[in-house]
């Protein structure tokens, strides 16, 4: 049995992320292959002598929070003092806290520590220095698995890092990361790395073509889909009352996209192919704002998202697109189940795991047929050139009016999520593992 630690570096942020779901996964397969699992954080909040302040201060979301000037001064005095000087104190979970609003959010652990902003502090001094930051903690584990290309290192053990895709290098255009700091990072995890890991062989292409990574150096180990049975299952009577009541619309009513509303998921020729489409029901979407939501959603506006329903002379406005800023899991799940198709024309993807999702749970999917998605989904989805909106359109027709298709897919979905099952999964992990504990 080895100790295995991971980063919490997306598993801190409130709402999530597909490399939050990532990183909590990999702590569930860990604990599965019996190994003990540390997860170093990097909330903002101070250590304390007191054990019982620093559990507070790890639920506590305002823990640390400081005036934006002394937050700036404190990034550039670490930048400064360079990649050193990052310790870890163990956060005792003792139950004295109340935290069951976290469950569906914490990952599997035996151990949790935190290093005060080290994560930013970490990136902060790569800028300025270009090195890795090392972190201290109070027992050195068998092996670190980062969650995701982040400039920290643990000093004597071996340090394996997950790269999902290179999108900032790949479609530049589409994120916010600094180009010129990101590439850099990439080059120096390939020089200091023990191992790469990536989800997909797309995106281990990648890896190899654009960034000149030795083959032997980068594993794919693709990643799980899995869903709790207590949602997955849930009676379809109570989705459809959840479904409609979070939308207003019926069971097998609507279309649905869920995600960051960004340039790479594409939702702007989504929502101009499914006005095209002129189906009946209505797409819904799910997913915060980001970076140029403004330009994807600038379709939207009241004239054009609504619609006259007349039903045995009764005349009724309905929400052709209906938004959601956010839906915790067990109604996203649900929201997923009473979908009569997801979408999902990412441009661009490391793995795609929406997509699976929504195929274990039955759901047909129209998909891109670019990256990573068509080794991912298989023949098990409707695949549409994501560039074109006409054919994106004319899939959503096609899926619309065909009830047979609609269920050929659901049956063939499930059966090519069963390949990415957390026991699959488990085994490429372990298989990877032996080679370095």
């Amino acid at each position: 049995m080895a100790n295995v630690l991971i980063d919490g570096f997306n598993l801190g942020l409130e709402k999530g992320t597909g490399v939050a779901t990532y990183a909590r996964n990999l702590s569930y397969e860990i604990k599965a292959l019996g190994h003990d699992v540390t997860v170093l954080y990097g909330n903002q909040s101070a250590p304390s002598r007191d054990k019982l302040l620093r559990e507070i201060a790890f639920f506590d979301s305002n823990a640390g929070d400081r005036p934006r000037v002394l937050e700036i001064a404190g990034q550039v005095y670490h930048a400064i003092l360079g990649p050193f000087g990052h310790v870890a104190k163990e956060v005792p979970i003792s139950g004295q806290v109340v935290s069951r609003t976290y469950d569906a959010r914490m990952p599997a652990y035996d151990t949790i520590l935190n290093s005060t902003d080290v994560f930013k502090r970490a990136n902060s001094a790569f800028m300025l220095w270009e090195r890795l930051s090392t972190v201290s903690v109070p027992q050195k584990p068998d092996l670190a698995h980062w969650t995701y290309p982040i400039p920290v290192r643990i000093k004597g053990v071996p340090n394996i890092y997950t790269l999902h895709d290179i999108v900032p290098l790949r479609l530049p255009y589409t994120t916010l990361d600094k180009k010129k700091t990101y590439l850099s990072l990439m080059r120096q995890l390939d020089r200091k790395a023990d191992h790469l890991v990536t989800v997909s062989e797309c995106s281990r292409r990648d890896l190899i073509e654009v960034l000149g990574i030795s083959p032997d150096r980068v594993t794919n180990t693709y990643q799980s889909v899995s869903i709790p049975a207590k949602y997955a299952d849930k009676p379809e009577d109570q989705v459809a009352r959840e479904v409609e009541g979070a939308t207003g619309v019926g069971y097998k009513d609507y279309y649905l996209f869920w995600g960051s509303i960004e340039p790479k998921k594409n939702i702007g020729r989504m929502i101009e192919a499914y006005l095209a489409s002129k189906v009946d029901a209505p797409l819904v979407i799910v997913g915060a704002r980001a970076w140029k939501s403004e330009d994807e959603l600038r379709l939207l506006n009241d004239e054009i998202i609504r619609f006259l329903r007349i039903t045995d002379g009764d005349v009724r406005t309905r929400k052709r697109v209906i938004q959601l800023s956010y839906a915790p899991f067990s109604l996203l799940v649900s929201l997923i189940r009473g979908a009569k198709a997801a979408l999902f024309p990412s441009l661009y993807e490391g793995f795609g795991l929406p997509a699976l999702e929504a195929m274990l749970l039955g759901t047909p999917v129209i998909c891109a047929n670019t990256a990573s998605l068509p080794e991912v989904v298989g023949d098990a989805a409707l695949m549409v050139d994501p560039y074109d909106s006409a054919a994106l359109a004319q899939a959503i027709r096609r899926i619309d009016g065909d009830e047979g298709l609609r269920a050929d897919y659901s049956v063939r979905g499930r059966a090519q999520a069963a390949v990415y099952s957390p026991e699959n999964y488990r085994q490429r992990l372990k298989d990877l593992y032996q080679r370095f504990t």
